[in-house]
């Protein structure tokens, strides 16, 4: 039987996540720290979700915004003029594939909902814009909650806890609490890594995400060739897929039921190695 709590509600086609599953990243920015500017077309951007989605993918992670550390925010006109028509063309495309909008902004997800997005991904847990908890209930689609400690611009401006576990984890609790009482019924936690945290921080979420487990709700894991593979194996983001793979390894180990990378894969191989040891 399913457990309801690992079971997403996307408009109508549920997803199980009983088994792990991979979210691929599409992001149609021209600035993103890993693949901006390559999906900005459409044609490319219809190629890489084919390959995506014939690799395994479950999820296609739509963003019209760079979060990279000390990224500015665009304008809703703007965001809104990338990612509508890119999640129209990809619905009409892929009907069946669940679409995710990657998005801080209520007005920009209810219009990627109403283009075919399934989804809410948002890395700032509705504190850029008082409307998305609302938006999101009123739609009633998933909602990937997700902790970062400041914004994208002045994240890295040596961010600091007491205890970065707790705080992420009373965090949770908190605005979990207030989505409930709006009646939002799924909810995905992601710990945020690279988002306002140390080297060092990253690395205590990944080792005690199991922790978070205490809340019952499905944890997503946004690892891939981000800082804290490059700043310790001293490489660059189009080295790092390695070191991406070790370590959604762990985060298979700790309990993550979502890997958001930009390699499908990779991440679909950690699943399937992963579930082999756990059958041993």
């Amino acid at each position: 039987m399913l457990n309801p709590r690992l079971t997403l509600n996307c408009r109508g086609t549920l997803l199980s996540l009983q088994s792990p599953q991979v979210m691929g990243i599409l992001n149609v920015t021209p600035d993103s720290f890993f693949d901006g500017g390559r999906y900005t077309r459409q044609d490319a951007l219809l190629r890489q979700a084919e390959q995506m989605l014939k690799e395994g993918a479950a999820i296609l992670d739509i963003g019209g915004m760079s979060s990279r550390p000390g990224a500015e925010l665009i304008s809703v006109e703007e965001e809104l003029q990338r990612v509508v028509p890119a999640i129209e063309a990809l619905h009409q495309a892929f009907p069946e594939a669940i679409l995710s909008i990657d998005t801080i902004r209520g007005r920009v997800a209810e219009e990627a909902v109403g283009a075919g997005a399934a989804i809410v991904n948002d890395i700032s847990a509705g504190a850029f814009d008082e409307s998305m908890y609302p938006t999101v209930a009123r739609l009633q689609v998933p909602y990937i909650l997700m902790h970062m400690k400041g914004s994208p611009k002045t994240m890295q401006d040596n961010p600091d806890y007491e205890d970065v576990v707790q705080t992420v984890l009373d965090f949770f609790i908190a605005e979990v609490g207030k989505l409930r009482a709006l009646d939002v019924h799924d909810i995905v936690l992601d710990p945020g890594f690279g988002f306002g945290k140390t080297v060092e921080h990253n690395y205590q979420l990944l080792k005690q995400m199991h922790l978070f487990k205490i809340l019952d709700l499905p944890l997503l894991a946004g690892l891939s060739r981000k800082s804290m593979i490059n700043k310790v194996l001293k490489t660059k983001p189009e080295h790092a897929l390695n070191g991406t793979t070790a370590l959604n390894m762990v985060a298979l180990q700790q309990g993550a039921k979502i890997l958001r990378v930009h390699d499908v894969r990779p991440a679909m191989e950690a699943i399937k190695l992963w579930q082999q040891l756990e059958m041993v």
